[in-house]
């Protein structure tokens, strides 16, 4: 008998080791990020005006393609190096009258290209017009955006200039979330691209392996383009990270410049989020079984393979995975254990908690101005039940004792507490999408807001991500479906 409570108590502590695994993953990815200061890419950038094509794919934009258009005229680069290509996708709005206004307005700057069958989603969409900027040897270099993006005007400069390197085969910006009127989702989604876009890609530059090129702001080498086949990956749902991948393998280096912003529109849902984002993570479980055999196998000729980065890739992939066994874990140590479980509930929550504090430092002063306007959101990202429990694991009688005397007994004190806790970690990811479920009732427009901060956006995400799992498990119809835009972006 104590020789099957000895196994099982093992395999829970491997359990919960899997969550302090990918908790010290993300601790780690943050503390390169400083490095960065001293190794980057800047000492091999120089002033350079390449002619550059941009191509934007465009299904039912006419309330935002204008104004991108517009900005993109602006832009601090010399006009005649520059030219627009906008691929109507067969738009049944009036995205074509606005084509066709600005191809008069900017004539031989922007070209309209129409497609009368459409549908097939984003890649065959921007194909069609690459196709058509290769034909000629005019383009020396190829920006992938999206219609509703806004580029602030130093931003094309400072992303050509890295293009200075004929090693460098494309460079991506830094989105940021750019809403005019923000709301509780977008000011969320604000952070999260600070932590996830201008902190952790830091980090990647730092160890010269890039996981993604922003699908809104991508800038290949003809060469680059020309080296993977002159067109972009149609086979899964995540073109832009594939393209940053096949980058990478043929060789060349792919670089984030942080300082060339892009302002988008971001949902300001739940289900919204959950649309755009579902489809993200199922195209990152593609990419994952696409490139099977690069995982943690180091090459001379890129840092893909690197332990490190297959560290960082695996640490958020498989993220909901490790929350479910350290759950089950954590529970399993109560019924063999409970004294040996409060001590591994505590060192584990302790980890995340000063995790947490670090990364949510660093990630706000990184983007000071995002930042402050997104500090509730900062605070409130894990949710604040999660704050709860990561308070009474390192700092119990910080709240036990005044919630003590307020209810005349000890609620952290009792068996029901015990277990919500130690099981919280996975049921907030079932609470995130009973979110989802009460934001579409009559009450869920008031409630929903109130729900996320609650339950918190990063078990969101991780829910989002499980969906993923369970959609490419059941082969879910591969759909490209488009977050709606409304042109809320500022435009100054």
């Amino acid at each position: 008998m104590e020789v099957l409570e000895s196994i099982a108590t093992w395999i829970c502590l491997v359990f919960v080791a899997t969550g302090a695994v990918t908790v010290a993953a993300g601790a780690l990815q943050f503390l390169i990020i400083p490095f960065h200061g001293v190794r980057n890419h800047y000492d091999r950038t120089a002033a350079y005006f390449p002619r550059v094509a941009v191509v934007i794919p465009a299904w039912n934009e006419g309330a935002v393609i204008a104004a991108s258009i517009d900005r993109l005229m602006r832009l601090e680069y010399p006009p005649e190096s520059l030219r627009v290509y906008l691929v109507d996708d067969a738009s049944t709005d009036d995205t074509p009258d606005v084509a066709r206004a600005k191809e008069l307005e900017y004539p031989g700057r922007v070209v309209h290209l129409r497609r009368e069958v459409g549908g097939q989603g984003k890649s065959h969409t921007l194909n069609h017009g690459i196709r058509e900027i290769l034909t000629d040897d005019w383009m020396q270099a190829l920006l992938i955006m999206d219609a509703d993006v806004i580029y602030t005007p130093d931003s094309m400069r400072l992303l050509t200039r890295h293009l200075a390197d004929p090693e460098v085969g494309a460079v991506t910006a830094y989105i940021k979330e750019g809403s005019a009127d923000p709301n509780y989702m977008t000011r969320f989604i604000g952070y999260e691209y600070i932590a996830a876009q201008a902190a952790a890609r830091r980090s990647q530059n730092v160890l010269g392996a890039v996981a993604c090129l922003a699908g809104g702001a991508q800038l290949h080498s003809r060469e680059n383009l020309e080296a993977i086949g002159g067109e972009i990956d149609m086979t899964s749902l995540a073109e832009d990270t594939f393209t940053t991948f096949r980058t990478q393998l043929a060789g060349r280096k792919v670089v984030f410049e942080p300082h060339a912003i892009v302002l988008a529109e971001e949902p300001g849902t739940v289900a919204a989020l959950w649309k755009q984002r579902l489809r993200w993570s199922r195209g990152n479980v593609q990419i994952t079984k696409e490139f099977k055999r690069l995982w943690f196998r180091p090459s001379r000729d890129h840092n893909l393979g690197a332990f490190t980065f297959g560290l960082f890739w695996f640490a958020i992939l498989l993220l909901p995975v490790s929350m479910v066994l350290t759950s089950v874990g954590l529970v399993g140590l109560f019924l063999l254990d409970s004294e040996f479980a409060r001590i591994i509930f505590e060192a584990t929550w302790f980890l995340a908690g000063a995790t947490y504090v670090y990364i949510t430092a660093l990630t706000v002063m990184i983007d000071g101005g995002t930042g402050r306007r997104s500090w509730r959101e900062a605070l409130f990202f894990p949710g604040a039940i999660s704050l709860l429990v990561m308070i009474t694991a390192f700092a119990p009688g910080l709240v036990e004792r005044p919630l003590t005397q307020l209810l005349g007994w000890d609620l952290f004190d009792t068996v029901g507490w015990t277990l919500f806790a130690y099981a919280w970690i996975s049921v907030s990811m079932l609470a995130a999408w009973l979110i989802k479920r009460v934001e579409q009732t009559r009450a869920g427009r008031w409630l929903a807001p109130g729900l996320v901060y609650l339950v918190g956006y990063g078990p969101i995400l991780c829910a989002i991500t499980f969906d993923a799992y369970i959609k490419e498990f059941r082969g879910a119809a591969q759909v490209w479906d488009k977050t709606e835009k409304t042109g809320r972006v500022r435009t100054s």
